[in-house]
């Protein structure tokens, strides 16, 4: 019988993770046990997709803010530092910032507006344009943002940040001046000293600082990138990735992934003769369109996968063929006909009007904001993420 179903994701149950437990046995055990009791079949180019979270909590990679104050103090003793360019999160940012004004003296936290990297607004575009504010070219002090704005809370979390994020310096007994700008320069006249906090715009921000005369600079890839005192690190990414795990403490985004995909893949062709697809995921990559955010707090969506899962889809649209290669057909004729385009179209597609409208990016970015979507943040318990069909098409 034709199929009529195309690709398939479950969302995993598995068991809570503790440090020291064998993250690749837990995978294949888990993705065994729910094609035994669910009744489906492994196949070949399945894929298999793991929460970073889970893989961070079996290497036990955490951090607390001590260890992260200890790591600033290190690279800016006494100096005031800039702060800038932060996300506006209780989860991603606020225990970093614990840890670093716990390592500081003074800081100038430099806010970017109208919403920070990741699309969290402080104020929205409307109010800019009725103060006659312009946001790449005004530099506010708080107490003229104020002026201008108010209080205003985050359309999710009901949260000021300004005040909270001062609030978290302050607790230190540590001085804290709050600015609002675009332009990373601005921050050189408070300070030489500059921690940056963006995530995928950092590399700029760290050359455009040392171009104009900054003197320490760093970015939150550059805190916490080997053990301090017996902690968790992150060679590549430091800080950036963590998140939240107790009041004290951050869990740090997962190390040394590509020999854990490598080894589930090798484990499941062991037991199924299979060959699966395996990926680390970590925050997807699309944009909510009522709080404007576009969610990617990792510094990438996945650390690690394994070969088949390198590239971008090369694909064509159907209703494109159907609306013109193929206008004149219709019923199995024009089902034959797409069918066999399908089947004899190039391999590479990029700039052919037949793959307009479809979706160029990198399947690992993909296939992870479709595992972060199914596993979600809260209580579904499905940190793990098989995926059928992903690879199929219409022939198929």
């Amino acid at each position: 019988m034709e199929r009529v179903v195309g690709t398939v994701v479950r969302g995993l149950r598995c068991p809570i993770i503790n440090q020291g437990d064998s993250i690749e046995k837990i995978v294949v055990d888990s993705v065994l046990k729910a094609s035994e009791v669910e009744g489906f079949t492994i196949q070949d180019r399945d894929i298999v997709t793991v929460t970073e979270s889970i893989v961070a909590r079996a290497q036990g990679n955490y951090a607390t803010i001590d260890h992260i104050a200890k790591d600033v103090s290190s690279k800016f003793g006494e100096e005031t530092i800039g702060v800038i360019f932060p996300i506006l999160s209780r989860n991603r940012f606020a225990i970093c910032l614990r840890g670093i004004a716990k390592g500081a003296k003074k800081i100038v936290l430099m806010l970017s507006y109208p919403s920070d990297e990741v699309g969290n607004h402080l104020v929205d575009l409307d109010s800019l344009d009725e103060k006659g504010v312009n946001p790449w070219t005004d530099v506010l002090t708080e107490q003229q943002f104020r002026e201008l704005f108010g209080y205003q809370k985050h359309t999710f979390t009901g949260i000021d940040y300004i005040d909270y994020y001062k609030s978290l310096i302050e607790e230190y007994g540590v001085e804290c001046e709050v600015i609002f700008s675009n332009n990373p320069k601005t921050i050189l006249k408070y300070t030489k000293h500059v921690l940056t906090c963006d995530i995928h715009t950092r590399f700029r921000t760290k050359r455009i600082l040392k171009e104009n005369g900054g003197d320490k600079i760093y970015s939150l890839d550059n805190i916490l990138t080997a053990p301090i005192d017996g902690s968790g690190c992150n060679e590549t990414y430091g800080l950036l990735g963590s998140n939240k795990s107790t009041e004290n403490s951050v869990k740090l985004f997962p190390r040394n992934c590509q020999p854990i995909v490598d080894n589930i893949q090798h484990m499941l062709k062991e037991k199924t003769g299979k060959h699966v697809e395996v990926m680390i995921y970590g925050d997807g990559a699309f944009k909510d369109p009522v709080g404007k955010i576009w969610e990617l707090a990792d510094p990438v969506v996945s650390p690690a996968y394994t070969a088949g899962l390198d590239g971008t889809p090369n694909e064509v649209k159907l209703k494109y063929l159907a609306d013109n290669n193929f206008a004149d057909l219709k019923g199995e004729e024009l089902k034959q006909a797409i069918s066999q385009y399908i089947s004899n179209k190039d391999s590479n597609l990029v700039g052919a009007m037949e793959a307009q409208g479809t979706t160029p990016r990198k399947l690992t970015d993909l296939i992870g904001s479709l595992s972060d979507l199914t596993s979600g943040s809260g209580d579904k318990g499905t940190p793990i993420v098989f995926i059928q069909g992903y690879f199929d098409n219409y022939t198929n």
